[in-house]
């Protein structure tokens, strides 16, 4: 499966190599055509289930873990002081899930830099989104951070929307990074170095008291 916001980076190289192609253009057609075929790769959107008991948040990026700390005081004073950060690569899928079922309660979006999405900085200062859901154990919310070439973040809800736990939330196009942020009382599974998939891997059980 496609994510629907890929094909036009498909179709058109697609076509624009096959025109140069029968124009007797080669040195233009191959370039265009393997374009095609890098969109067809990236926006790839497989199907996948959380099979986890109803208390755990899934991971809503693929990639890996890069973050695990203590939330920026934006976050902490909204109760969510523990962070989780997710680095998407551009051979990642970068459709992304729901952690957790619930109903959007806020969502802002910040136009902002494009620094590479590993480094730190960039939970602070890239272009960004802040998405909160509300579920039945709590809130947890996310950010969607554009990176060097990420060229657009995509958000398919509004506030009052409700989503079940792995269903499909948006995209960014190209390298990127999604910040998770979880109550105090959310035991984290994964460690820093972990690969993890949207929709599929356990990232943390909710309701339980963080020891230390």
């Amino acid at each position: 499966m496609i994510a629907p916001e890929g094909w036009i980076f498909v179709w058109i190289p697609l076509a624009a190599g096959g025109a140069a192609l029968l124009a007797g253009w080669a040195w233009l057609a191959w370039p265009l055509v393997a374009l095609g075929l890098f969109a067809l790769f990236f926006f790839r959107d497989p199907a996948r289930r959380c099979d986890g008991a109803p208390e755990i948040a899934c991971s809503p990026a693929d990639g890996r873990v890069i973050v695990i700390g203590a939330a920026p005081d934006e976050l902490a004073a909204r109760a969510l002081p523990q962070q989780v950060s997710i680095f998407m690569s551009v051979f990642d899928v970068h459709v992304n899930r729901a952690p957790v079922a619930g109903t959007l309660v806020d969502y802002r979006y910040n136009q902002g830099r494009k620094i590479s999405a590993f480094k730190e900085k960039a939970s602070l200062d890239n272009e960004q989104n802040l998405s909160v859901w509300e579920g039945p154990l709590g809130r947890v919310a996310l950010k969607q951070i554009a990176g060097l070439i990420a060229r657009r973040i995509v958000f398919d809800h509004r506030p009052g929307d409700s989503v079940a736990r792995g269903d499909r939330i948006g995209l960014i196009r190209y390298g990127s990074r999604v910040d998770v942020f979880l109550p105090a009382d959310a035991r984290i599974l994964v460690r820093v170095g972990d690969r993890v998939r949207a929709g599929e891997s356990a990232l943390a059980r909710l309701g339980e008291r963080v020891s230390g």
